[in-house]
Formats: C-alpha cells, structure tokens, sequence
C-alpha cells in the first residue's frame, strides 16, 4: 500500500553539508565509510540497477552507531559529560549508545521491553550497558527509561535527536556520493532518524534522488500521521521487524518526513520475510527485519516489471541497514514457503 506525499519547505532543522562533513571525521575515527555494491542477482530480481548500503558491515552491524558518536561528541563540545546516560531501545540504538558511553567512560543503562531480541541483548551487555526489560512494546520502555533518567539524575538520551541525525546523515553523505546517478532510494522508518538523514545528505549534495520511506504494515504510527498530519498513535502487532515496531511517531521526525518525503510504502512481515531470503540467496548478507525492509518495498515496486517499459533505465539505492536478527528468528524466515 502506498501513499504519495506533496513536496514540503525546507526545514532549518537539518544538518548541513558542512556539519555532515565534520561528522565524518567523528564517525571515521572509530570505523571506515561503509561499502556500497551493485549486486547482479539483485538488479535481476528487480529488473533494474541496483545498489545495496551495507550498513550491517559496522562495529554494531548496524547504522545507529554513528548518531551515537556523534551524540557523544557534540555533548563532550558543549561541557562535562554525564555520570550516566539512559536511552530506550528494540537494540541498535542501545548499541550505539553503548559503545559510544564506553568510549568516552559514561555508564550506560538501556531499558527494552520484555521479549527483546536475546542476541541484541547480550550485544549490548558486551558493551557495559547495563540492561533493564520493562513493558510489553518500545514505547513503555522508552517512558520508564525517561523515568528513570529524572529519578537518577541521569541524562536522557532520545531515540530522535539533532546530534544523533548529524552523524546518521554521513551514510546516506556517502551512498549518495558514491552512486550519484541514483534514481529512487528506499529507507526504512523507525523513530525516523535514517530517513531523515537521507533527506538530510539529499539536501546537503543538492542531490536529485527521490526518497521513499518504507514502514511496517503492522506498525502504522508514521503512515498514519503523514496522512493525518499530526502524531497518531498506532498498534504494533510486527513479529519479525522490531527496528520498526514505533507505536508512537516522534513529533520532530514527523514534520520533516511529511514535508520531504517524496512517498511512502507499507511492508508486511511476509514481505520482509521474503526480502530477507533474497538478500541472502543473492548477496550472501545477513539481515534483520527492519534492515531488509527497504529490499522489501522495492520487490513490492519492481520485481516482475517489464524491462522494455523502462525500469532498467531506474537506478534503486536500498540501505540494509542492520543485520541483528536472532538466528532462530532468521532461520524461520529463510524456511517460510520452502517445500
């Protein structure tokens, strides 16, 4: 299902290329500029030209960790960090804030909801976060994690922030760089920061990519709002994409999506399913959910489209943009609709 989103004013909100680019050095300091590949057995499948991000390659195996560093360092620019920091998480961003409190020595506390990704959990204990399951969904964790902060003192960290999209923006910074003939470039919508951040690079480089955001069927918070136009709530009943299980939309991330989002696609977890499948069968990568989702809304696009009526003239940017699925979890995926 697909909705199609008027164009919208620029928002000062964004970074700039100047402040992407000083994110950079931030983000490489701890880890190399993520590879970009032009798949064959993708474009087959799509009947077009493809190209894959692969931000399942970083130290987290996921994109959050770069908002992280960037978070951290504009705090350290602006006085004495924190004692402690606390976030909220379904797992990559409790990542990324564990591995960046580490390295700057803040003890770090993550509250996820009961039923977590196990493997996202012990990923973050490896981290030195010191992990507290609260809730039945993201939205009870994140509420007693804003709790928690102001009974401990503690600085809260958001799931969306200005500091975390600076340092999200510096992948899309480098797939739009590397790929400038992109057409249409899918991205997954969460709490919002990677869409956002493509925006945010598409802006920066005058870039004339369109940008589609994909969200979950069973998770309609943004799709809802962008149709509404303000923030609506919505049940999260997704089994498989968790990077996308908002039952709330973040009212900040709202207003930029509605205004630069250029249109929108719903997955269902089938869909992801099918999409996780491909992307091992053709690129032999590992993803979660949410990360194969932008593989999903493509398939839904292209895939059996007729070559002869020009969609090999299209060229498709796809973030995979995390590859922390619990085994379990994924070989369950890669059995369904096998004989």
């Amino acid at each position: 299902m697909t909705h199609p989103l008027p164009a919208g004013p620029a928002l000062s909100a964004l970074p700039t290329l100047a402040d992407i680019e000083a994110a950079s050095k931030v983000v490489y300091a701890d880890f190399p500029a993520t590879p970009q590949y032009r798949w064959p057995l993708l474009g087959e499948r799509l009947g077009t030209e493809c190209w894959l991000k692969h931000e399942n390659h970083t130290p987290v195996g996921a994109f959050k960790i770069r908002g992280g560093l960037t978070y951290f360092d504009q705090l350290a620019r602006r006085g004495p960090l924190p004692r402690e920091v606390i976030s909220a998480t379904r797992g990559n961003h409790g990542q990324s804030m564990g591995w960046a409190a580490r390295r700057h020595g803040v003890a770090c506390t993550i509250v996820v909801p009961h039923g977590n990704s196990v493997e996202k959990n012990a990923a973050m204990r490896a981290l030195g976060v010191q992990l507290i399951e609260h809730g039945d969904d993201f939205q009870e964790a994140r509420e007693h994690a804003m709790q928690l902060a102001q009974e401990r003192g503690a600085h809260m960290v958001p799931s969306f922030h200005a500091d975390l999209l600076r340092g999200v923006a510096t992948y899309w910074w480098e797939f739009l760089r590397a790929v400038p003939q992109m057409d249409v470039a899918y991205v997954p919508i969460g709490q919002g920061s990677g869409a956002c951040a493509a925006i945010a690079a598409k802006r920066a480089l005058g870039h004339p990519v369109r940008i589609v955001g994909v969200v979950s069927a069973h998770a309609t918070t943004y799709a809802d709002s962008i149709a509404a136009g303000s923030v609506v709530e919505a049940p999260v009943t997704t089994v498989l994409a968790d990077g996308m299980a908002c039952r709330v939309a973040d009212a900040g991330a709202l207003d930029i999506l509605k205004a630069h989002l250029d249109d929108l696609v719903q997955v269902t977890d089938a869909e992801v399913a099918d999409a996780m499948r491909a992307l091992f069968v053709d690129t032999h990568n590992v993803a979660e959910g949410a990360g194969a989702a932008a593989l999903a809304a493509a398939m839904q696009r292209h895939a059996g489209t007729d070559r002869s009526a020009g969609s090999s003239r299209t060229c498709i940017g796809l973030a995979l943009t995390g590859g922390n699925v619990d085994a379990s979890a994924f070989a369950r995926a890669l059995q369904q609709g096998q004989p």
